[in-house]
């Protein structure tokens, strides 16, 4: 049996795919196919009633004992789509089919069947497992065109379109008109010819003002350029060709921009007689006889040919006229030639048209004639032995346009047809003649950028404008067109949204029995694939009895319409067999019937076991997993169904079936994962009680696991004022389309913890009750769907982003530190990591908001993000919190540093130092005197340390140092090399004075000038002069510097502060300068303990000269007194510093 069904079904798919492919061969064979089928015997076999209904039944007999039959007609998974693409590229169309036994699949195009084994350059074929492909290499115009996939086996036969609209790429050119259309060559003679060619669709930035004719001979590639001045007809006569010579033809439009780019070249045309190209494709009238008759010569050789006849003007535009006429009967064997005259109306005054060269065809062109003024034309011919009468001249003429443009189209009506096409239609243009067709536009509502739908013009009323967007609101507008230019643009339509049009369903597909009992059956199905664009609003169920090969009538089980894939058919006859088919209802009006289901048996359900789950379907089909989903079985058995088992398998002859789920589930919904991609799956659902698992389900499938192009999944987002929303994004809408969200997948009905939106949900509060799987479904789309499982780790983490964007808070790289500054002054600072341009500070002093004046001195960097306040000093009554507030929009930032208590007690009394260092003045008594000034325990005052009447032994470096048990300070003065040479230039006698001081612990030391040159190097060395003079008479002095060595005492010189305050846990990083020669020893101490490098402290002393310490996270153990300990042969001293933590 299963090998005569192969037999037939390979046979009939084979006569379907090749049918339209032999119908030419077909129809051309018929009359012989006739006399043939004549001559053969025709047996015809009459069966009776009883055999016909015995075959009947064995037929459903054969269908009842395959309890696992897939069999099923083709369904387009993936379906083909519609593309538009430039002139030259290449297309492939896709498309994906289910079906069993595989359907064969055979690509049309406009009806016509493909043959991609007689045409391999231009088409490819492949099929792969069930996915299959056309290639359209090479495109041009006419490719453009519906290509239909039939897809057939011998459950039955699917198609789909995709309309493939290929454009022309000169569109790309800006401004400039793109290039004509359809060149074409008409009349063409000894030494003219006649070229055609349609307008283009786009005309560019401004009208078109012309037409450029090339041509160019075959065999040769320079073209060259045949009028002048442009043309505006879309018809040429070209002139002046060489008889016998083969030429192409090719058309350039020009407008203000520029010149297009070249029409594509016409087919080749010879210059030649027409009576001789007649002569030479009618070939030879006889065959030969192997006779050879000669003649005499004829005697019209050497006589004056006669008058041409039939003298008319065929033509006339404002650029052009075209004469045409009949040639004499009396011209001999050598042929004539034509000298063409014209006259101005009213005179008798005859001029000669063509002067350059005679012409030989019985045509000819005349140009540069004055446009309004009225001619006549007469022709005359001649030969060797000389020139006939003229012709009957022709009526006057007036120079002008013949043709008139067309009239504008009627107002354009658009409709709705797919996602991505409009039907456009409009009146015909009224009293046009030799009208060439119409071209439509588009706009985009609000752009005011008008696109050509059609690259070549149509001469229908009607058009379908492929290639648009979906979701684009759009208007549409026609214009006509002839030889003589474009029309006015028709009235513009009304916008339309580009949008699939409503249409009636698909039908409902998988009848199957869910139930049934003694005079009850309940029937399931499956909802349409394609709804037409619209909701489903309910169904129809009909049904018709089968009884021994009998089969009823169909009658109706419900006269309202069902909103549920289920239905309880009641009142039926027990152990009678019955056949049900399902219709749909949309707003457009009712589907075609489903197929019938397989006759189903009305008896009792007494089985312990469950029924079989029912409804089932999928959702979120992705490359590796799907989401399958069921409706419990109507009848539970003897107990309540505690579980169910999903099974799957590969739709594919052979396999076996496996468990998704070695546990029973108690859900109605399952993610199965493993799947591959490309690769179809089935899929059925067996309910569980205590007395066992009950049958299967009605089998699912096949499913595609495939991911389709533009699928999103569920994302969640948290706003800027910290709401927390699930977002679910659809590229697929089609009218009535809805986002339809469930939880669990279950509709949800509490409303109160979440609200709906258009695309997508918000959390009114969110908390644990919100954990769960939340999905999406797109209604009137192809499955679209997604889900989103939200744990109780993933709301914590929204929870904790909500708030920070609740409640932002603006993040310090450092917080609030205070350095000491020279001459007591004290600047407060912090850096801020992540801030706006609209950032503000509010410096805050114990709660009280403090303003820049004379006491603080503030600044904000923007492009650092460093905050400072300056004070010149410190008081008691300081003491206390400085504070910086930040608001930058919502976000706020605060950072803090506290002065209180006994530590910053040295803060707020700092030890003496000096606020103005030691210097000179020179009195008008050309006396020099040395002064600072000091400040002690926040008093400052003003001393002179010395009087001087400089003279050579006084030259030295001076010294003031100033100390108690809270500090000192030291300041040097040079009257040493440079430091007294602008002194002892004016002074030749200095008197020293001697000022006192009433500081307390002061003293002064007067060093030697041999004792100080700072740092001595190779640069140092040489002879050092010093000149003195009091402006009439002087001394010189030279001091050699050549090599003698200097005595440097170890010194720390700077980079230490007096007192350090740092937060608990951040890192104390400090560098003091060191002086002396030979290069001192290092050490530090804390508290008059030395401390060693480890891994706590990093000690390093690096050039001999720079001494640091650094620690690491500090702690308030660290506070205490520190001192850097420098010493070499020469001396020893402590830079002393205290850190507070």
């Amino acid at each position: 049996l299963v090998e005569v069904q192969e037999e037939v079904k390979e046979e009939g798919v084979g006569q379907v795919a090749m049918r339209n492919l032999f119908s030419r061969a077909t129809s051309s064979m018929e009359t012989s196919s006739m006399e043939t089928s004549s001559m053969e015997m025709v047996t015809v076999e009459k069966k009776s009633r009883k055999k016909n209904i015995r075959e009947s039944a064995e037929l459903e007999l054969r269908k009842k004992q395959n309890s696992d039959n897939l069999t099923h007609p083709p369904e387009f998974i993936v379906r083909p789509r519609g593309q538009t693409v430039w002139e030259g590229k290449t297309v492939k169309l896709h498309c994906t089919v289910a079906g069993w036994p595989k359907p064969r699949v055979a690509w049309y195009k406009n009806n016509v069947l493909i043959d991609a084994k007689t045409h391999p350059d231009k088409y490819t074929v492949e099929s792969n497992y069930n996915m299959h492909s056309l290639e359209i290499k090479n495109c041009d115009f006419l490719d453009t065109a519906q290509y239909r996939a039939s897809s057939l086996n011998i459950k039955g036969e699917r198609s789909c379109i995709a309309t493939v609209v290929i454009k022309n790429e000169e569109v790309e050119l800006e401004g400039v008109p793109v290039a004509p259309l359809d060149v074409l060559c008409h009349d063409a003679n000894k030494d003219y010819v006649v070229v055609t060619w349609k307008q283009p669709a786009v005309e560019g930035e401004s009208p078109i003002l012309g037409y450029l004719i090339d041509r160019c001979e075959v065999g040769q590639h320079h073209w060259a350029q045949c009028n002048e001045t442009p043309v505006k007809y879309a018809r040429f006569p070209v002139t002046g060709l060489i008889e016998g010579k083969t030429y192409t033809f090719r058309v350039r439009a020009i407008n203000r921009a520029g010149v297009s780019r070249p029409s594509r070249a016409s087919d080749p045309v010879t210059a030649i007689d027409p009576h001789d190209r007649a002569r030479h494709r009618a070939g030879p009238s006889a065959p030969f006889t192997g006779m050879i008759k000669f003649t005499e010569e004829d005697a019209t050789v050497g006589v004056v040919p006669g008058e041409p006849t039939d003298l008319v003007v065929t033509e006339a535009t404002k650029s052009y006229v075209v004469l045409a006429w009949t040639p004499p009967t009396q011209r001999g064997h050598e042929g004539v030639m034509y000298i063409v005259e014209k006259c101005i109306a009213g005179t008798d005054c005859w001029q000669r048209a063509n002067t350059g060269i005679p012409v030989k065809s019985p045509r000819f062109a005349l140009f540069d004639l004055a446009e309004g003024n009225t001619y006549s034309f007469r022709v005359r011919c001649f030969n060797s032995a000389g020139v006939s009468e003229s012709s009957a001249p022709t009526a006057p003429i007036t120079v002008g346009d013949m043709l008139d443009l067309p009239a504008a189209p009627g107002p354009a009506v658009a409709t709705r047809n797919t996602d991505t096409s409009v039907v456009v239609s409009w009146g015909a243009s009224k009293d046009v003649k030799h009208l060439v067709g119409y071209y439509i536009d588009h706009s985009v509502v609000g752009s005011n950028v008008w696109t050509p739908c059609n690259n070549k013009p149509v001469k229908e009323t009607r058009f379908v404008c492929h290639g648009l967007t979906t979701g684009d609101l759009c208007v549409f507008r026609v214009k006509a067109v002839n030889a003589a230019g474009y029309s006015a643009t028709s009235v513009e339509s009304e916008a339309v949204v580009v949008k699939a049009a409503i249409a009636v369903s698909d039908v409902p597909i998988g009848v199957h029995l869910v139930e049934a009992a003694r005079d009850y059956m309940v029937v399931g199905w499956k909802e349409p694939i394609v709804t037409g664009g619209a909701d489903i609003r309910g169904y129809f169920v009909d049904y018709r009895t089968v009884k021994a090969g009998f089969i009823g009538q169909w009658r109706e089980l419900n006269h309202k319409a069902l909103t549920t894939t289920s239905y309880k058919a009641e009142n039926l006859k027990e152990n009678y067999f019955y056949q049900f088919q399902v219709r749909a209802v949309n707003m457009v009006g009712i589907s075609e019937a489903s197929l019938p289901s397989m006759a189903l048996e009305c008896k009792e359900y007494t089985l312990a076991k469950p029924g079989v789950p029912r409804c089932l379907h999928v959702l979120e089909v992705r490359n590796t997993s799907v989401v399958l989903l069921w409706e419990p079985p109507t009848f539970d058995g003897r107990s309540p169904v505690n579980g169910y088992y999903v099974d799957l398998k590969e739709a594919a002859p052979g396999e076996d079936w496996k468990g998704a789920n070695n546990k029973a589930t108690k859900l109605k919904y399952m993610k199965v994962n493993g799947l591959i991609a490309g690769r179809s799956y089935v899929f059925r659902v067996r309910a569980q009680n205590l007395a066992g698992v009950g049958e299967p389900s009605t089998v699912l499938g096949p499913v595609l696991a495939l991911t389709m192009p533009g699928t999103h999944e569920i994302v969640l987002d948290v706003d800027d004022d910290g709401v927390i929303s699930m977002i679910f994004e659809c590229s697929k809408m089609a009218e009535g389309s809805k986002f339809v969200w469930s939880k669990n997948y279950k509709a949800m009905t509490d409303t109160s913890r979440l609200t709906i939106v258009t695309e997508g949900t918000i959390f009114n509060e969110p908390s644990l009750e919100d954990l769960g799987i939340f999905s999406c479904e797109v209604t009137n789309t192809d499955g679209v769907s997604a889900s989103y499982n939200l744990t109780e780790a993933g709301l914590k983490h929204l929870l904790d982003i909500s708030h920070d964007h609740k409640f932002p808070i603006i993040p310090f790289k450092t917080e609030m530190a205070m350095d000491l500054l020279e001459k007591g002054r004290v600047r407060f600072w912090t850096q801020v990591e992540k801030f706006t341009s609209d950032c503000k500070v509010e410096y805050v002093f114990n709660d009280v908001i403090v303003e820049n004046g004379k006491k603080y001195t503030m600044n904000f960097d923007k492009n650092t993000g460093i905050i400072e306040m300056f004070m010149d000093s410190l008081m008691v009554t300081d003491e206390g919190t400085f504070t910086f507030n930040l608001i930058d929009g919502k976000a706020k930032g605060s950072t803090s540093l506290v002065l209180i208590g006994e530590v910053t007690q040295s803060v707020f009394l700092p030890g003496p130092h000096f606020v103005d260092y030691l210097d000179f003045e020179v009195t008008p008594e050309c006396n020099v005197l040395l002064k600072a000034t000091v400040r002690f325990y926040n008093r400052t005052s003003s001393c002179l340390f010395f009087g001087l009447q400089l003279c050579r032994k006084d030259a030295g470096m001076y010294e003031v140092k100033l100390k108690d048990d809270r500090g000192k300070d030291i300041s040097l003065f040079n009257l040493t090399d440079a430091g007294t040479e602008t002194l002892l230039s004016w002074f030749y006698c200095i008197q020293l004075i001697y000022y006192g001081s009433t500081a307390p612990l002061l003293w002064f030391h007067c060093i030697s000038y041999s004792d100080r040159v700072n740092e001595p190097t190779e640069k140092d060395k040489g002879k050092y002069t010093i000149n003195i003079s009091d402006g009439k008479d002087g001394v010189k002095r030279v001091c050699d510097l050549s090599g003698q060595g200097r005595i440097y005492r170890a010194r720390v010189v700077g980079g230490l502060p007096d007192v350090v305050t740092i937060q608990e846990g951040k890192s104390l990083n400090l560098t003091g300068n060191v002086w002396g020669d030979p290069t001192p020893e290092v050490s530090w101490l804390k508290n008059d303990k030395e401390l060693v490098s480890d891994e706590r402290y990093a000690l390093k002393f690096e050039n001999g000269k720079f001494a640091s310490i650094t620690i690491a996270s500090v702690t308030p153990t660290d506070s205490g007194k520190y001192a850097l300990l420098v010493k070499n042969k020469y001396g020893t001293e402590a830079g002393e510093f205290t850190v507070s933590v």
